[in-house]
């Protein structure tokens, strides 16, 4: 006799597909590195579907509320596309490129501010504005 371990009736297994498996990476991130995970998670799955996206707007481009009842076959492939690589697997590996990638941001957003003081001190100079010294007010010119 053979006894498989199923889980009470009140608890949903883990394996079947109804319940959501959670992240592989629970590191908590702010709203901000989060929207930034979804941007390049929302980003890889439109660049494994640029076919059927391009597809669909080609078809689309000429119309405007009538593109979903004449492109339909077209935006069925774009959508099944998309919920085919739209899953957890692909938000984890959007999730772990965002943490490969935090060095090359940083160095980026460096690079831009060293450029905009570099302006900044440019335009002061053309505009001949020293911060040191005090503006002079209409009444002090006489």
């Amino acid at each position: 006799m053979t006894t498989t371990s199923t889980p009470p009736p009140g608890e949903p297994q883990l394996g079947s597909p109804s319940v959501p498996q959670p992240s592989r990476s629970p590191l908590p991130l702010s709203a901000s590195q989060e929207s930034q995970v979804r941007e390049l998670y929302h980003k890889r799955v439109r660049n494994k579907c640029a076919d059927e996206v391009r597809d669909f707007a080609s078809c689309a481009m000429n119309h405007t509320f009538t593109a979903t009842i004449l492109c339909r076959k077209e935006q069925k492939a774009m959508n099944t596309c998309m919920m085919k690589y739209a899953n957890q697997a692909e938000q984890d590996a959007a999730r772990a490129e965002w943490f490969a990638t935090i060095e090359q941001r940083k160095m980026e957003r460096e690079e831009k501010e060293k450029k905009r003081q570099k302006d900044e001190k440019f335009w002061r100079e053309w505009w001949d504005k020293d911060l040191s010294k005090k503006p002079v007010q209409p009444s002090e010119k006489r």
